[in-house]
């Protein structure tokens, strides 16, 4: 589906539209806080139109458009059935789940079964792997996030982990691994700093290379989410259209996720 293609289905609820306000807005996934951010400083730099963002998660961002509370959504999860009825989805960046442990783990690799076993509880020692003689300690997002629907659904195990925490934030889970040597996480590839250590996924490390080729599996999209009955103010037009151009994909790269314009191309 070509981005074009959305922006022109909605684009015909904008004719006549006010300037409208010169803040937008937008409310959404915590994943997406890191790409968001150098989204909108370089919209920001080119519209001198401000941008607030409200990281509350996919499902809050979804429910803040339908009632009317922001005008655009921001969510790492695909629409349910219902919620395409009523939104427009406008994908603007792949970004990358990956797993990790903490950095005195001696584990390197896990794949599909592996993560599988440790997530719904069925293996809980980490020298069944070859690792220490260690309790496994699973972390995982809350309820409603867009990582943890990407996460279980790719992994077999939607509605079926086991987690010793539910966090809700990227970098709660960053932060959770890092202090402790026992647990392992899930969360978005851009957000990873040097404080825990990136596990290979069936024997793939998640370069851009991987990434791209498809290689490496565990993949969602970062999209956009508009009403597809209310009319926009045109500050909101022009943060669409700028997040769907190619200035827009120089910012998205910056951030660590490819473009969505980049990568169907590959």
């Amino acid at each position: 589906m070509r981005l074009a293609a959305v922006l022109l289905s909605f684009c015909l609820l904008l004719v006549g539209c006010g300037s409208g306000s010169k803040t937008l807005t937008v409310e959404g996934s915590t994943s997406v806080e890191q790409v968001l951010g150098f989204l909108t400083e370089g919209y920001e730099q080119e519209t001198g139109n401000r941008v607030n963002f409200n990281p509350t998660g996919s499902s809050a961002g979804i429910e803040a458009v339908l009632e009317g509370r922001c005008d655009i959504g921001v969510v790492s999860r695909e629409l349910t059935a219902e919620e395409t009825e009523k939104l427009h989805y406008i994908p603007i960046a792949v970004d990358t789940i990956v797993l990790v442990v903490n950095p005195k783990n001696s584990i390197y690799d896990l794949n599909s079964e592996d993560i599988a076993s440790i997530f719904k509880g069925e293996v809980t020692n980490w020298k069944h792997f070859g690792g220490e003689d260690r309790p496994i300690v699973p972390i995982g997002r809350e309820s409603g996030s867009g990582t943890r629907d990407v996460f279980e659904s790719a992994t077999g195990t939607k509605g079926e982990c086991q987690y010793v925490q539910e966090l809700t934030s990227a970098g709660d889970i960053i932060t959770a691994v890092s202090v402790n040597e026992n647990a392992i996480g899930y969360t978005s590839l851009e957000a990873v700093k040097g404080s825990v250590k990136v596990l290979t996924f069936n024997g793939t490390e998640p370069t851009e290379e991987n990434i791209k080729s498809g290689k490496y599996t565990l993949n969602r999209r970062f999209s956009l989410v508009v009403s597809a009955s209310r009319q926009l103010p045109q500050n909101n037009r022009e943060f669409l259209e700028f997040a769907t151009s190619s200035r827009g994909a120089y910012y998205i790269e910056l951030a660590g996720a490819v473009a969505v314009g980049k990568e169907s191309q590959q």
